[in-house]
């Protein structure tokens, strides 16, 4: 399959998501790396954007609440291309009533090629590289020819 190639800018756009057990660990996280956040255009999901720009003095755009549609609406913004980088510390020992839709956004992360952090480590590993500094070349897959492909296999049944 070919690829299209999508750049990110050098200042990048880092969506900020945590399940309830894990929002201190990001907030502490974000309030440890707030120098390089502050660097960056910086969203999150409901109460832990909110709890982040109070914590860390810093704008965070906030959209909704990842049960009432936040994942949903940060997955499509990385099909949109507006978001660049995911750091999601998700609980995994604690069943989340939207499990499907954190699958989901964390398979359009993967589709559109974009960093995710799932864990402080990742996050740090993420932060402290050197591709964060400048621009970075995607490579997404180039779903035009599948959609054509399929298509002209409908017309000709």
């Amino acid at each position: 399959m070919d690829f299209i190639e999508v750049k990110m800018e050098k200042q990048k756009h880092i969506a900020l998501v945590a399940h309830d057990n894990m929002k201190r660990e990001l907030i502490q996280w974000a309030e440890d790396n707030k120098e390089e956040l502050k660097k960056h255009f910086l969203c999150g999901t409901g109460t832990t954007a909110k709890l982040i720009s109070e914590s860390i003095q810093l704008p965070v755009r906030a959209f909704k609440s990842g049960p009432l549609g936040g994942d949903q609406q940060l997955g499509a913004r990385i099909a949109e291309g507006n978001i660049d980088l995911l750091i999601f510390f998700w609980d995994p020992l604690e069943a989340q009533p939207h499990d499907p839709d954190v699958k989901a956004l964390l398979r359009i992360a993967v589709l559109y090629d974009i960093p995710v952090a799932n864990n402080r480590a990742t996050a740090d590993f993420i932060l402290s590289s050197p591709l964060l500094e400048g621009e970075y070349e995607r490579h997404i897959m180039d779903f035009s020819k599948s959609i054509d492909k399929r298509t002209k296999d409908f017309l000709e049944d």
